[in-house]
């Protein structure tokens, strides 16, 4: 099941637009309404005011009426095993379960598998504000 995630994260890879960094990523979250929603970096020259794969994808689920995250791939180009960036966890598990599991892939494959309280243990609860 987390190969078709791999092969979307992949191929939303190459629509990254990564002029500066020259360090292209793709991510693919298969949400609760069953569709896989993609995502690719998208840098600015302004770094910060840029969005990365993992954000972009959750705008894409979000969009398309996903509400959560079942599971999530997250691919780059130039480093194996590539996890999401700190900011980029926050937002994952926002979306996610302590037990959502996130895949990390290199060019054959998922080859490490996570979940996102693994990832970001002390994460900021929102449940507890509101």
């Amino acid at each position: 099941m987390s190969h078709d995630l791999f092969e979307a994260a992949r191929d939303a890879m190459k629509f990254a637009h990564a002029p500066y960094s020259k360090f292209p990523v793709g991510a693919a979250i298969r949400a609760d309404d069953g569709k896989v929603y993609t995502g690719a970096n998208i840098e600015n020259l302004s770094f910060p005011q840029g969005w990365c794969a993992e954000p972009t994808a959750i705008g894409c689920m979000i969009m398309g009426g996903g509400r959560k995250i079942v599971e999530m791939a997250v691919i780059a180009e130039k480093l194996a095993l590539c996890p999401p960036c700190g900011g980029c966890r926050q937002k994952i598990s926002e979306f996610a379960d302590a037990g959502t599991k996130i895949y990390l892939c290199d060019e054959v494959g998922v080859q490490k598998t996570v979940t996102i309280a693994e990832l970001l243990p002390f994460s900021f609860k929102t449940d507890i504000l509101g």
